[in-house]
């Protein structure tokens, strides 16, 4: 069986889910986020050693205000509920994205979660919050850069080096990306770390994603010819 050690899903889908039970859109957050549970625990069971989820994108912010608001609430009522359970269980809370621009009280939240399972060794449960992945990448260059300059870096820099830039440091490339909702794009998504990742783009939107359908895609993934730009021996 092929080892799928690090899962990242683009979790789309909540407004469309909740418009057709005829709610608001942010019900469709509410069930999107107690999701993240579920599907974390499954992923751990199922002994995927990182899960990186797409919560929210340096473009959500084009958002109604009310939408974006309820978002960015949203992290202090998951951690209330699930953080002692996820610390139980050995997760380590992972937050990638420029948290700067976040509100200082969804910032706190945040923070505060990655410092009390920083010493956990069980999933690394990485959200993505106000993350955009060329961003990413020019901030890592500007970083490398700043490096030289300083002397504390030379030009001979490979792709391992400037792995070291970004926010995924030290974590192993995506080997599977899953998008929810039917939509099948990338939309700006760990565009470096999916480089040879495998593709799922599954009908279910992400508050109809279940432990099976994770299942299912790894399932799937065990039958793909993974090449990394080889050729297959016959």
């Amino acid at each position: 069986m092929k080892e799928c050690r690090h899962v990242a899903i683009i979790m789309d889908g909540n407004g469309r889910w909740a418009k057709a039970q005829g709610k608001p859109r942010t019900a469709g957050h509410l069930v999107g986020s107690d999701n993240v549970r579920t599907i974390a625990i499954a992923a751990d069971e199922m002994g995927i050693e990182y899960l990186t989820l797409y919560a929210f994108s340096t473009e959500n912010w084009k958002r109604s205000n009310d939408e974006v608001n309820y978002i960015m609430n949203l992290p202090a009522v998951f951690f209330r509920k699930y953080m002692k359970e996820f610390l139980d269980r050995g997760f380590r809370m992972n937050i990638l994205g420029e948290l700067d621009a976040l509100p200082s009280s969804t910032r706190k939240v945040l923070e505060d979660a990655m410092e009390e399972s920083r010493n956990n060794t069980g999933l690394n449960l990485n959200i993505c919050m106000n993350y955009g992945s060329q961003r990413e990448i020019l901030l890592a260059a500007k970083k490398y850069a700043k490096d030289v300059l300083e002397g504390k870096a030379d030009l001979n820099l490979d792709e391992e080096g400037f792995e070291q830039y970004l926010m995924t440091d030290g974590f192993p490339p995506v080997d599977l990306l899953i998008r929810t909702s039917g939509e099948q794009r990338i939309s700006n998504y760990l565009l470096w770390q999916i480089a040879y990742a495998e593709l799922e783009f599954v009908q279910e939107s992400w508050p109809e994603f279940t432990p099976d359908v994770l299942k299912r895609c790894l399932d799937e993934f065990t039958h793909r010819d993974r090449r990394f730009g080889g050729v297959k021996n016959v």
